[in-house]
């Protein structure tokens, strides 16, 4: 993968990650299903009661990881690194709950809590497969 836009495809082929926050220096990693990624950015979401969110507002710079799975010796995995924004959109909010309706049971279920939505528009990636497995430190990342 050479550009951005096989990043943003490989992405959404493979939206589970593994995002990673830092508090005082101890990184705290979680699964996550990214909602989405196009030329704007790469999108998550979390509640506010979350410890991520909390996380997020202290120390903004995110690394999330995302695997397509195969044989061994035959995965393929990228590297997205940055600093996310938060999205306040009602018109993106509303989409947000129509792609996943699930939301809407969660929310009910705690109403004190608030959508959370952000996205990493501007950083760097990294893809690597096992061809590649000892040549990371010479491939130059793919910024965006």
């Amino acid at each position: 993968m050479k550009s951005i836009e096989e990043i943003i495809e490989f992405t959404n082929q493979n939206p589970a990650a593994w995002v990673a926050t830092a508090v005082e220096n101890q990184p705290h990693v979680r699964a996550m299903a990214m909602w989405y990624a196009d030329k704007s950015g790469f999108y998550f979401h979390t509640g506010s009661q979350k410890r991520l969110y909390t996380q997020l507002k202290n120390n903004p710079r995110i690394e999330a990881g995302f695997m397509q799975p195969g044989e061994m010796g035959n995965m393929q995995m990228v590297r997205i690194t940055g600093i996310i924004e938060q999205v306040v959109d009602p018109v993106l909010e509303k989409k947000l709950f129509e792609d996943r309706p699930w939301l809407n049971e969660i929310f009910r279920a705690y109403p004190d809590d608030k959508i959370f939505i952000f996205r990493l528009a501007h950083g760097e990636a990294q893809y690597w497969d096992m061809s590649r497995n000892c040549q990371e430190k010479d491939i130059p990342p793919i910024l965006f």
